[in-house]
């Protein structure tokens, strides 16, 4: 993920690391990776991050190696066809575009920390002179005619998991490691401890009615709820469908969607738009049937949503400005 990504040049900037940063600045057709995947390239043949893996990165590997021994950056324009050999079975048909810079560590470990922070929106630039800069907000959708690539990084999306049983704990870590800002919500202080969680994980243990006072975070935030029960599953959503989550999924069955749903329109509890946020049953259908399964379910989905609610919004804002 960019945040490794930028961590690690953060570091190499610090130590005085001689890395390349590699990254896809477009792209057709098919490809292993797309628009914004980066890899560094160390000398002794370390790679943090990807470009797709395969022949593909074996090729820019090689470049980058040069390029750190050059000193100068350089631009690639791959097709991925015969030209790559069926060893590897790289034959995608797409074309990559994408720069690679030998001195991106040059930028100082402050400039990339920033980026690795994503404290809030950000955009940074590499110009026509691979020069790396931060653009200001006023100018963050500056033309490309100007600069080579541009990209803006945003906060890691929350996600608030109502309860901390066993799907929870199964969900938290990995939602973590799929780069969710994660919190953990339950009235049962045995549970909600780190003896069941990592960290990394931030929990917040009392009655539900302060849990339910709690403001949900000023960045896209989506929930999870799996409690003990139909009625606590219930009391979370009728506070947390009134919060602007992009995105609200529950555990239980479509019956049990049914009674609930019907109970909040007949008593006017929640709008047909807000219900529509809503997933219940919460997950893709996988036939899942351990409580790993059903974790790995309940994210795919997510990933799905976050992909369209937040990434791909991003990208079209951008496009029209």
């Amino acid at each position: 993920m960019n945040h490794i990504v930028f961590e690690a040049l953060a570091d190499a900037a610090r130590n005085g690391e001689s890395v390349a940063l590699a990254l896809i600045s477009g792209a057709k057709g098919s490809s292993p990776q797309k628009v914004g995947a980066k890899a560094l390239f160390y000398p002794d043949g370390r790679i943090v991050g990807t470009l797709g893996g395969g022949c593909l990165e074996a090729e820019i590997q090689q470049r980058a190696i040069h390029s750190l021994q050059t000193g100068a950056p350089e631009t690639f324009d791959l097709l991925l066809d015969h030209d790559f050999g069926w060893d590897d079975g790289l034959i995608c048909g797409g074309k990559v575009f994408g720069l690679i810079l030998p001195n991106a560590s040059a930028a100082g470990a402050d400039f990339w920390s920033q980026l690795a922070a994503r404290k809030s929106k950000m955009t940074w630039a590499v110009t026509r002179d691979f020069k790396l800069t931060m653009l200001q907000a006023a100018n963050s959708q500056a033309s490309t005619i100007n600069h080579l690539y541009i990209e803006s990084i945003l906060p890691p999306c929350h996600l608030w998991i109502a309860g901390a049983g066993h799907i929870a704990q199964a969900v938290a870590p990995l939602a973590a490691q799929l780069d969710f800002k994660v919190t953990v919500f339950d009235d049962r202080p045995a549970l909600t401890n780190h003896h069941y969680f990592p960290d990394e994980i931030a929990l917040e243990t009392d009655v539900w009615e302060k849990l339910m006072q709690l403001p949900v975070p000023d960045a896209p935030s989506f929930a999870l709820i799996v409690t003990r029960g139909h009625r606590h599953d219930a009391l979370v959503l009728k506070d947390w469908i009134q919060k602007p989550f992009l995105f609200i999924g529950m555990i239980g069955s479509a019956r049990k969607a049914r009674i609930i749903f019907d109970h909040f329109r007949e008593e006017q509890l929640a709008t047909p738009e807000q219900l529509a946020r809503v997933a219940c049953p919460v997950g893709i259908h996988i036939k899942s049937r351990s409580v790993q399964e059903i974790a790995v379910s309940i994210m795919a989905q997510f990933i799905e949503r976050r992909a369209e609610l937040v990434f791909e919004k991003s990208a079209l804002n951008a496009a029209k400005g």
